[in-house]
């Protein structure tokens, strides 16, 4: 197993989106070499101007990497990055690590950790959550599922990246625990949303109204950080509501493998489908607010 160290330890890193380019800039600040590749080579080029090496596929990064990190859109993505004719298990060596901190479905997380333990390579699913925020300050909740050996010794890389580590089993308890978190967010983002309408209606000042229940028992990640950006009208930033709505469709779909009912879930799942059809698959997913006064007439 790899002794992570920050001279001797190569980093490779695949995604470097809103989220992905702020966890891989922590990881050089402690100064580890890095070789990143993304889809859109643009995205990357804040890394690149830092000293990251660019390489332009997977198996290229995997090639020249101790570790390789990916955080993509889509299971269509994390399958093409790891599984595809250059993806990383092309280039991956025996006794690498890899992580995919994508959101996506178990049963891909273990498909990828049983083809890589076959060559001699440990795969680790580790999504996360927090945010863009949480990606910037290097708070994320990180939901490790897999080897207890291969996750000990990725620690100290993910403590560089997030405040709460928690290994939660085998391969795919990472995707399962993180579907648990966005049950719970879709709970608390449409619960959000109406009591900013209610509030105001009733003609509160939603900036006094939030001071209180924020430090209640309503509190919340959702109402600290996106209530503030709905009163301010940002939309535009934030956690894609078309990634959102993908993990509210892993997460139905896993429940239904399980014969489980949700319907709160299936509900806001609905309401964000009214987002998407209104153009909004790029905006942060506070943009439900705006399918909720659609819905009720409000400008």
């Amino acid at each position: 197993m790899i002794h992570i160290s920050n001279t001797d330890t190569r980093i490779g890193w695949i995604g470097t989106g809103v989220m992905g380019q702020w966890m891989c800039r922590h990881l050089m600040d402690h100064g580890f070499r890095t070789s990143v590749t993304n889809r859109t080579k643009a995205k990357a080029q804040p890394l690149i101007d830092l000293g990251a090496t660019w390489k332009d596929t997977p198996e290229e990064v995997a090639a020249v990497s101790d570790v390789v990190f990916t955080i993509v859109g889509f299971p269509k993505d994390v399958e093409e990055v790891y599984l595809g004719e250059t993806g990383i298990l092309k280039g991956a060596q025996p006794g690498s690590m890899v992580v995919d901190m994508t959101t996506t479905s178990p049963s891909l997380a273990r498909r990828i950790h049983s083809q890589a333990k076959a060559m001699g390579v440990h795969a680790v699913d580790a999504p996360v959550s927090g945010g863009d925020v949480g990606a910037r300050n290097a708070t994320l909740s990180i939901m490790v599922g897999g080897d207890k050996d291969a996750v000990d010794a990725l620690t100290p890389l993910f403590e560089i990246m997030g405040t709460q580590i928690v290994h939660q089993g085998p391969a795919g308890s990472g995707q399962h625990t993180k579907m648990c978190n966005q049950i719970v967010i879709a709970g608390t983002m449409v619960g959000m949303c109406e009591s900013l309408l209610y509030g105001e209606r009733a003609g509160l000042d939603l900036e006094v109204m939030l001071s209180s229940i924020t430090g209640g028992a309503a509190a919340c990640w959702s109402l600290s950080n996106l209530a503030p950006r709905i009163l301010k009208n940002e939309f535009d930033t934030g956690f894609f509501v078309e990634h959102f709505v993908k993990d509210m469709g892993i997460a139905l779909e896993e429940a239904g493998r399980m014969n489980l009912a949700l319907p709160g879930l299936a509900l806001v799942n609905q309401l964000y489908q009214a987002v998407l059809a209104h153009g909004g698959a790029r905006m942060g997913t506070q943009a439900l607010m705006q399918a909720l006064k659609q819905l009720n007439n409000v400008a």
